[in-house]
């Protein structure tokens, strides 16, 4: 069952049908007791009934006549239609009322019994019908058993009524209910152990119900909150680090800058307007790989000209791009920062040669930044995209706060892509901009 409520309706339904079953098993062997009782209380009281007669008609050596005018006078003492047969089998009369009846009609289901004399002779009345039989001769009604004589439920029978359907619907859905709020009972324990700070809380996903469903839901949402505490603290701890120093510095520069002389103000004010635009680089990237990261997918996919945005963005720093007038779909804003990245990572740290390249890879677009600098170590080309990472050495001597390519791999992720660090042969890095190509054919 993938839907509760159908399971807890079905057992509902499963314990009322079992006691329509148990109730009609006791009704039905009630009945049959009580007909077999009447039916033996109805031949006892035949056959007293047919003595009775016998003693009272005339005896079988008598006229037609006689016999017939007894048998017509005792139909309309009792009220009863009759017929009499002689000891061959002949009929000898029959009252008004049984032939207006037309009790022994042949072809139909038998409407008369018979009631055998001892000289032979055979009365017929009709069949056990209590409307036909006088009221002194009508047998009991059957009822069942919590029905008064009346015919509505007396005291006893109603209360073992009830009785019997609380056990049975309280029975069957017992077990459907506990199960129920236990899992419910553990979700909750779960929920409240995660709010209490327990960010590896997680919660059973047993069954295919909408309790299982909100547990693989909530388990989905308690991971994606935990990695993003977990990145935001790492974020917090390393930009509270990256700050210290140019606000250290800038600091230091605005106490020199009013006892320096003339000829050094210049440079303070240089260093003062470099620190500032670090400081607001630093905060702009910090603010960008926030977003990124409390972001589930993108605001927009429009197609974006990859050759146009990279050959504006290699403008700004010297480089050069070649390749295919290729298109994907994704956020141009995004997109440029993470072209814009690794173009000013590649002059920064790889020389004057910056080259890009575009080209198709089946059902991919791969833009290659190139340059021919000292390279990335096989064993950092993994590190070089986390947060604040720098090769020894290059953030003394080239700047940078360290969060470029993890905005890169960010912004990768996020348009379905990836970005890798590669050799370059002939010195230098190559690093692969993957991105999924724009629907239609290729």
């Amino acid at each position: 069952m993938r839907s509760l409520y159908l399971r807890i309706y079905l057992t509902v339904v499963a314990a009322l049908a079992l006691f329509a079953l148990v109730s009609g098993w006791i009704v039905r062997s009630h009945l049959e007791d009580q007909r077999s009782r009447v039916e033996g209380e109805m031949r006892e009281r035949v056959e007293a009934w047919g003595d009775l007669i016998e003693r009272s008609l005339p005896p079988a050596g008598a006229s037609a006549e006689q016999q017939v005018e007894a048998l017509r006078d005792w139909s309309q003492r009792l009220r009863l239609p009759m017929a009499l047969d002689d000891a061959a089998g002949r009929r000898l009369g029959a009252s008004e009322s049984f032939a207006r009846r037309e009790l022994d009609q042949p072809g139909g289901p038998p409407r008369v019994q018979p009631i055998r004399f001892g000289d032979g002779r055979t009365l017929w009345v009709p069949r056990h019908n209590p409307r036909r039989m006088p009221p002194h001769m009508r047998p009991p009604e059957l009822r069942p058993p919590w029905l008064g004589p009346a015919g509505w439920p007396d005291g006893l029978g109603l209360a073992v009524l009830l009785l019997v359907l609380f056990a049975a619907v309280a029975g069957g859905a017992w077990p459907v209910v506990r199960r129920l709020t236990r899992r419910l009972e553990s979700l909750k324990q779960g929920v409240e152990a995660f709010g209490a700070g327990d960010l590896r809380r997680r919660v059973a996903e047993d069954g295919q119900d909408e309790v299982a469903a909100v547990g693989a839901s909530f388990n989905r949402a308690a991971a994606r909150i935990e990695t993003l505490l977990r990145s935001h603290q790492s974020l917090l701890a390393n930009a509270s680090h990256e700050l210290r120093s140019p606000l250290a510095r800038l600091k230091m520069a605005v106490a020199m800058v009013e006892d320096a002389a003339p000829a050094q103000r210049a440079a303070l004010r240089q260093e003062i307007a470099t620190n500032i635009r670090e400081l607001d680089a630093l905060v702009e990237e910090i603010l960008l790989s926030g977003r990124l990261d409390a972001a589930s997918g993108l605001d927009q996919r429009l197609p974006v000209d990859l050759l146009a945005l990279a050959a504006e963005e290699a403008a700004r720093v010297g480089g050069s791009v070649q390749g295919e007038d290729l298109q994907v779909p994704g956020d141009e804003r995004l997109l440029r920062r993470a072209l814009r990245n690794l173009l000013e990572n590649a002059r920064r740290y790889g020389g004057g040669e910056v080259e890009a390249e575009i080209a198709r890879r089946g059902d991919r677009v791969e833009v290659r930044v190139l340059d021919r600098g000292p390279g990335v170590p096989e064993a950092w080309r993994e590190r070089v995209f986390e947060a604040f990472f720098r090769l020894p050495g290059h953030a003394e001597r080239e700047g940078g706060v360290g969060l470029g390519l993890s905005l890169v791999r960010q912004i990768a992720e996020r348009h379905g892509g990836s970005v890798v660090c590669e050799a370059r042969e002939g010195g230098g890095s190559c690093f692969v901009l993957s991105l999924p190509a724009e629907a239609g054919p290729p």
